[in-house]
């Protein structure tokens, strides 16, 4: 993780400055809100910080299980190559949402080929299903594309999908070591070391991506985390038929944690999908209604507004993992009495906070705001 955020960080500024010397710059426009043009280079950083951290721990003798058969390593190496590279022509030179699409399943498609897939799916009340060959690879696809899909979509508001990813790469990566200490997945399991970096990768790109960003980790960052995030996902939820993964919680399964975990960017991606099928206005078209854009129409300014998503984002990620470190039913309610303090601030800090600094509305004009604000993707756009 430490080593993640290090090489992350260091990158920013190179990136920035290739950003400017090629016009690699995100231009303000009709379909974003960003006041000012913008170093557009930011994924690169997050994908250099990745390739180094698991050079590192591919030295670092406690993780030998992780690398003794290493094609999943390098499956997930490629895989993050591709949607990298997919995300990062578009920024580019503005691809079409099929050709993008067509990345992502690739990407998605890598890993069904090193064998990091979704076996085993638990339906809530049915138990586990063990899928056959054909419908664990389309599941594993599908997965992906949605992950990747979600965070592109959130990925509105400085700083916003780099926070959300965070804490939640960081919350299952809690969960999968919980797991690992009680034997419940092999110390060969990838899922867990994939999710810290992807926890390191935002952390150490964050202070240059909250508002006013510096720098935006475009289409190639947000699809780049998504992968990670789906990858650590299948290796963790959907190779175990462990009954601890989801002992405490009856309606829990191991692929519904980060289902939960992440529910602020998938909810926003349901509701943007629904919202466009019932206007009939395809679901790659833009507009400007997710749950940040009415988080500010309320009258909360962009930080208070990221802020108070990375709120939910955590509530919900201690929510998941209370069945995972207590006994049933402890800490429900210290994380209810935070949830209803988080829901106060998010109806009404407007009316009292206007002018706080995370509220103002009065913020200065060069505040930048992320510019994939309105990404070509299918069901995503933010």
């Amino acid at each position: 993780m430490a080593v993640a955020i290090f090489a992350t960080a260091i990158s920013v500024p190179p990136l920035r400055i290739l950003s400017r010397k090629f016009d690699a710059m995100a231009q303000p426009g009709d379909r974003t809100v960003h006041a000012k043009p913008t170093p557009l280079l930011g994924g690169t950083a997050l994908f250099i910080g990745l390739l180094v951290a698991l050079a590192v721990a591919w030295q670092i003798p406690d993780f030998d299980p992780v690398f003794a058969a290493p094609g999943n390593v390098l499956g997930v190496v490629a895989a993050a190559t591709v949607i990298w590279l997919t995300g990062l022509i578009d920024d580019l030179r503005d691809v079409s949402a099929p050709a993008k699409v067509a990345g992502m399943v690739l990407a998605g498609s890598i890993l069904t080929l090193v064998g990091l897939t979704i076996i085993y799916f638990r339906v809530p009340f049915l138990g586990f299903t063990l899928l056959p060959p054909d419908m664990s690879a389309l599941i594993t696809v599908l997965w992906v594309v949605g992950m990747a899909n979600a965070v592109n979509l959130i990925d509105g508001l400085d700083g916003l999908a780099a926070g959300i990813v965070a804490i939640g790469a960081g919350s299952f990566f809690l969960y999968g070591w919980r797991l690992l200490d009680v034997g419940v997945i092999d110390p060969s399991n990838l899922g867990p070391l994939i999710a810290i970096i992807t926890a390191g990768v935002c952390l150490g790109f964050l202070p240059f991506n909250f508002n006013p960003a510096s720098i935006f980790m475009g289409d190639s960052g947000a699809l780049l985390l998504g992968l990670l995030l789906a990858a650590s996902t299948i290796a963790v939820g959907g190779q175990s038929d462990d009954p601890f993964s989801g002992q405490s919680w009856f309606f829990f399964a191991p692929l519904v944690i980060p289902l939960v975990i992440l529910g602020v960017p998938l909810f926003d991606l349901v509701f943007a999908v629904v919202r466009r099928a019932r206007n009939r206005t395809g679901v790659a078209t833009a507009d400007k209604q997710h749950l940040h854009h009415r988080l500010m129409d309320l009258g909360h300014g962009q930080r208070r507004t990221v802020v108070i998503l990375w709120g939910w984002t955590a509530v919900l990620s201690c929510f998941v993992l209370i069945p995972a470190f207590t006994s049933r039913g402890n800490g429900i309610v210290p994380i209810g009495l935070f949830a209803l303090a988080l829901l106060l601030v998010t109806l009404f800090a407007p009316r009292f906070g206007r002018y706080s600094e995370l509220g103002s509305d009065a913020e200065p004009d060069t505040a930048a705001i992320d510019a994939q604000a309105e990404p070509e993707v299918p069901t995503s756009s933010s």
